[in-house]
């Protein structure tokens, strides 16, 4: 079967499912997600004649991972999107056992993909596999062809660096070359980078290893991205297996970033700590772009690996977080959702200087679908926060709370309901004593925005549709300066 017949087989699965999956209890209101089947890594995201395009790794037959597709949706605002045909399939000698993770760069009119494709050489699909990175093209944005002279790079770097492992290309131009950033680990398996660089997207010259992990930074580095804010170089990417410290690194596998300076003469990256992205649950495989206003956006998949997913008895599994910009302060990344998303809200309620010691319900501020923003003055309370989609029938809540002792944050959904359980915390300074929360309720997700964008936690939660209560709480005397609660309406 050839590429665009596999992409009509695909589409007519997905459009037979998708309306009966989109009623499903926790398929989201206004989240990228799968019209059916699997989706986990963003992938391509881009700006392109004057539309933001979101492809990613998708498998359209099954809510389980499987041979990897491009699944795409396309926004003019990056609030209300819309579904498009699938982008990518495998269907080449070498891409047949998938199109893996990969990204997108407009040249002139068309929309150039680069992705990673996948052979598996065994069943060992740790160790017997092919990988190979490609190109694809589109006039439109909407129909790709894969490039005649695929693989454009068909083997990976003698030296320290793994044969097989190397995958999910980040392309970018500077100045008359453009340049590839490839996740990979050394044969000792310690993750690192390789940067490439090519005068035409076809013919790719090797550089160097740009980055490589020292202590405990993983065996292997996914979905690198390089960028540049305010004269800084960053790196992103996903390390797989940074062991657990103190109550960082406790995911399955981390997404966090370096910054400093990319050397583009030696290919050499010099970087300052790891920092993580995102200290919630799930959060992997981020990806930027830059739009017309100049901002970098970042999204990413809204899982975790080998993490439980309820949605899967609905035939879909996996979505994407809300697009976020980010800025560089002090050099550490501030990332705060985009202004765009303030379209979605309606139904606005508002409270300012209320007093509570123990438990406070405000009219009206509940629901599944939320966009809600609090500033608290702890004042001498010992410890302070909320608890949303609570159902104290069925004994359903998810906690989010401050400690003004440890100056910690903690994110605890033992009792949010169906799915994974356990806690995150992230390290936080109140500012003059105050706390700024600004928070995301979908159908199966939080999002926490902390003092501007600070620091951010996210996690996918599973509670019963009735469970949409919240409720304020302090162990001492608080005030709630300012409450503002949105119902969040559809992006679809």
């Amino acid at each position: 079967m050839n590429h665009d017949d596999k992409i009509i087989q695909a589409e007519e699965v997905l459009k037979s499912k998708h309306e009966e999956i989109r009623k499903t209890k926790w398929y989201p209101t206004y989240h990228v997600a799968p019209q059916a089947g699997w989706m986990n890594d963003p992938n391509g995201f881009s700006f392109y004649n004057g539309e933001y395009h979101l492809f990613y790794q998708h498998y359209p037959f099954s809510p389980q991972w499987g041979p990897m597709y491009w699944g795409h949706a396309k926004s003019r605002d990056l609030a209300s999107w819309e579904h498009l045909p699938i982008a990518l399939a495998p269907s080449e000698d070498y891409d047949k056992d998938g199109c893996f993770s990969g990204s997108a760069i407009q040249i002139d009119d068309k929309l150039y993909l680069m992705y990673t494709g996948n052979v598996w050489t065994g069943d060992d699909h740790d160790h017997q596999l092919k990988q190979v990175q490609c190109i694809a093209s589109s006039q439109d944005g909407i129909h790709f062809t894969k490039d005649e002279q695929n693989p454009v790079i068909s083997t990976a770097p003698e030296g320290n660096i793994h044969p097989f492992h190397f995958r999910d290309p980040k392309v970018w131009k500077k100045g008359e070359h453009y340049y590839c950033v490839l996740g990979s680990k050394t044969n000792q398996n310690i993750g690192q980078i390789l940067l490439y660089r090519s005068k035409d997207l076809v013919d790719w010259e090797f550089m160097n290893v740009a980055a490589t992990g020292t202590g405990n930074f993983g065996y292997m580095w996914e979905c690198p991205d390089i960028f540049n804010i305010d004269g800084q170089d960053i790196l992103l990417m996903s390390p797989q297996g940074m062991a657990p410290e103190g109550y960082m690194y406790h995911n399955l596998h981390q997404s966090g970033y370096v910054v400093g300076k990319l050397d583009y003469e030696t290919g050499i990256l010099e970087h300052g700590p790891f920092q993580l992205l995102d200290y919630g649950f799930d959060v992997y495989a981020p990806q930027t772009t830059v739009d017309e206003q100049g901002r970098r956006i970042v999204l990413s998949w809204m899982n975790m690996w080998e993490s439980e997913m309820p949605e899967q008895k609905y035939e879909w599994a996996g979505a994407i977080t809300l697009p976020r910009v980010m800025t560089l302060e002090n050099g550490t990344l501030r990332i705060s959702p985009v202004p765009e998303l303030k379209s979605l809200r309606k139904d606005k309620v508002a409270y300012e200087r209320i007093q509570v010691n123990g438990n406070e319900l405000l009219p009206k501020v509940d629901g599944s679908f939320v966009e809600l923003k609090v500033t608290i003055d702890a004042k001498d309370a010992t410890q302070f926060g909320l608890k949303v989609r609570v159902n104290e029938d069925l004994g359903e809540e998810t906690v989010l709370y401050y400690d003004t002792r440890t100056k910690v944050i903690t994110f605890n959904r033992d009792n949010s309901g169906a799915g994974p359980k356990g806690i995150r915390q992230a390290p936080v300074e109140l500012i003059d004593n105050k706390l700024h929360l600004h928070l995301f309720l979908d159908s199966s997700s939080v999002e926490l925005f902390i003092n501007e964008g600070e620091k951010v936690m996210t996690g996918r939660i599973y509670p019963n549709e009735e469970s949409i209560g919240i409720q304020f709480f302090s162990e001492g005397e608080i005030e709630l300066l300012k409450v503002e609660k949105w119902t969040v309406a559809g992006a679809f």
